[in-house]
Formats: structure tokens, C-alpha cells, sequence
């Protein structure tokens, strides 16, 4: 996203460290086996923290948000530091770590869901305590900048984490029922269905398969842009044996055709077995308005990606930034059915 890369750059230019790190939790990362943590129970208590960007009218955000969970049928706790900003920051990275932190250590919170995305979550990945979390296990959600969170702590721990709304998306019945489903179920959700499709006469979610067939691998994706940034780092993602989901919304062509293609020649795709796409909606020329557009598509851009490759590839699935949106773990067993657009889980992703 546009704002997000004008961030990228102002954080270089202020020569913000985001690269140093912990290397035993590094060497250990490489040793991980998955983790599940406990199913949320009615009743229970979420934990509400801003690890990225602050909040504006933050009383009438929090309002929102602790109403919204309060209404899935949980109780709330609100992270001690969610008031303070540094920036376009939620406070410094103390401030953000502390409430991280105290979240997964405090017992009565079952589950941490972030309040909102934005900006800023890579910045406390080398400062997490990775055997905390390991020795408190618990659910963790979010998506957008919170990829950078779910992404890091599913490597460093082998935690499932949860690419899911924020506190303060927009719960439609199908998210509610998703987000539910895969956080108190002990059994395998199974096929994911279509999300509702409520424009005009269209009935359908316009899923394009690229390249068909079948594959099963280890679900694991996100935010393009957050995803390339990882690339280069000890949190970068790892796409062997996987099913990869990506999602982004308000690019350019150019940029998901630039960031396709340092997943490319990163061998990202190599040992891939699938790639499914959201609706990377609103992607289109920024200024330049002529009468007709004289760029590549999308679908252009995947097809001089993908052509090479041999392994299932759709996209159009309901993910990301859209009002509808189920709740995807990180790190467990997933199969993709490209023929069909389908997403399945394979196992359960809480114990």
C-alpha cells in the first residue's frame, strides 16, 4: 500500500533498527515444531493491544472495539499503553512490547486480538520474548501490518497465529461465524464457503483459476507488502512445502508486479505447492487517468508471473482488506482446490 511504503522509507530515513535480533531465539527458530493454543471459550477474556499505528478518537475506537468483542460473547482487557502515540506510531517500542508481553503472560486473557493494523509491528520483532510466548501459548489475531506479528512469532515459536479482523473490523455474520468456528473448534473446519457476494445481479466471487488442480501444504501468507518486507531478515517467510495466501488492497499494478517478482527470483515459488489470492482489491493507476488504461492488469501480472510454474493458482477469494473474511491459522495443514476456488483446513488449529 502506498502509505505504508511512504512509512518504509521515512522509518529508513530516521535510521530506525529494525534488524537487530535475538540469535539463539534465531538458531532455536530453526528448531520449532507447531504449536496450538488453547480454544477460546465463551466467557473468556480477550486481550486488546495497538502494536502498530496509534489511534485517532482513541476513546470512541476502544468504545468500538470492546463493544464489537463484547458482543462475540467475551470479556475484554485493554492494553495499559493503547493510549499513548509516538508519531504515526502507538507509542514506542517499549510501550508496544510491554503490552505484547504482559498479555501473554497475564492468565486471565485466553486470546490478544490487535485493534487495528497500520504501521509499525516489524519494528518489535528482534525485542519479543519468543520463549514467553512459547511457555503462554494463546491465541493471536489480526492482518494488514499485523502480518509482520503472525508471520515472526509463527517462526520464531512455531505458534499457529491467526491472519483475522482487528477489534475494530466489520463483524458480518460471515466473519463472526469464521472467527468463531476456527478459534473454539477442535476439530478441522473443513472447506471454507464462499463469502456472500452482494453487488447487483452478480452472484458469484469471481474466482479465476490461473493454473488447476489440488495440493496441500502448510497455510501460511498475508499482506504482499508485509510479507517483502520481511525478505531479507531472520522473520522471513517460508514458502517450502506451503500453501501461500497473499492479500493487499490500493496498489499500483507496477507494485504487486515488483513484489511478485522479488518472490520469484527469491525462489519463493520453488518448493510452493499452491497460491491463492485474495481480491487485492482497488488495484489500479494512482493519477494517470486516460481514457483507456494503458497498464497490465492484475491477471496479466499473473499470468507472466505464474506461467512457469506448475502448481495450483487461483484468485479472487474473500481475504484481507473486505468486509467479509474468515480467519486463516498460520501453520497447520491446508488444501487448496484451485479447479473449484476453494480453501480447506485440514486440521484443527486450537487444542
Amino acid at each position: 500500500m502506498n502509505s505504508r511504503r511512504d512509512f518504509f522509507k521515512k522509518a529508513t530515513a530516521l535510521g530506525i533498527g529494525l534488524f537487530l535480533f535475538n540469535k539463539t531465539a534465531i538458531a532455536d527458530s530453526q528448531k520449532n515444531s507447531i504449536i496450538k493454543p488453547k480454544a477460546i471459550n465463551p466467557g473468556d477474556t480477550f486481550g486488546i493491544i495497538a502494536p502498530a499505528s496509534g489511534l485517532f478518537n482513541a476513546h470512541q475506537t476502544i468504545i468500538e472495539a470492546k463493544e464489537k468483542i463484547q458482543n462475540l460473547g467475551f470479556k475484554v482487557k485493554i492494553g495499559k499503553n493503547i493510549f499513548k502515540r509516538k508519531g504515526y506510531l502507538a507509542g514506542s517500542i517499549k510501550d508496544r512490547i510491554e503490552d505484547l508481553h504482559n498479555m501473554f503472560k497475564d492468565p486471565e486473557v485466553k486470546a490478544i486480538i490487535t485493534i487495528r493494523g497500520g504501521y509499525g509491528s516489524a519494528q518489535l520483532l528482534p525485542y519479543i520474548d519468543y520463549n514467553l510466548i512459547k511457555k503462554h501459548p494463546k491465541i493471536f489475531v489480526g492482518y494488514s501490518d499485523i502480518t509482520s506479528l503472525l508471520i515472526g512469532i509463527n517462526k520464531m515459536t512455531g505458534l499457529v497465529t491467526f491472519h483475522g479482523p482487528v477489534a475494530i473490523s466489520t463483524f458480518t455474520e460471515y466473519t463472526k461465524t469464521y472467527f468463531l468456528k476456527t478459534l473454539e473448534s477442535t476439530t478441522a473446519i473443513g472447506e471454507i464457503e464462499d463469502a456472500p457476494y452482494e453487488d447487483n445481479l452478480q452472484t458469484s466471487n469471481r474466482v479465476w483459476t490461473y493454473k488447476p488442480g489440488k495440493a496441500k501444504g502448510r497455510l501460511i501468507g498475508g499482506n504482499m507488502t508485509l510479507l517483502q518486507a520481511s525478505m531479507g531478515t531472520p522473520y522471513e517467510f517460508d514458502t517450502d512445502g506451503a500453501i501461500l495466501f497473499l492479500e493487499e488492497v490500493g496498489e499500483e499494478p507496477y507494485d504487486i508486479d515488483r513484489i511478485l517478482t522479488q518472490f520469484k527470483l527469491a525462489g519463493k515459488f520453488d518448493k510452493c505447492k499452491g497460491v491463492v489470492f485474495g481480491k487485492i482489491s482497488n488495484i489500479q493507476p494512482a493519477t494517470y487517468k486516460p481514457a483507456f488504461n494503458t497498464t497490465l492488469s492484475t491477471e496479466e501480472i499473473i499470468e507472466n508471473i505464474f506461467k512457469d510454474f506448475d502448481f495450483p493458482v487461483c484468485t479472487g477469494l474473500s481475504l484481507g482488506h473486505i468486509k467479509h473474511k474468515p480467519t486463516l491459522p498460520i501453520g497447520i495443514q491446508a488444501e487448496l482446490d484451485a479447479d473449484r476456488g476453494k480453501l480447506k483446513l485440514l486440521e484443527p488449529a486450537v487444542i
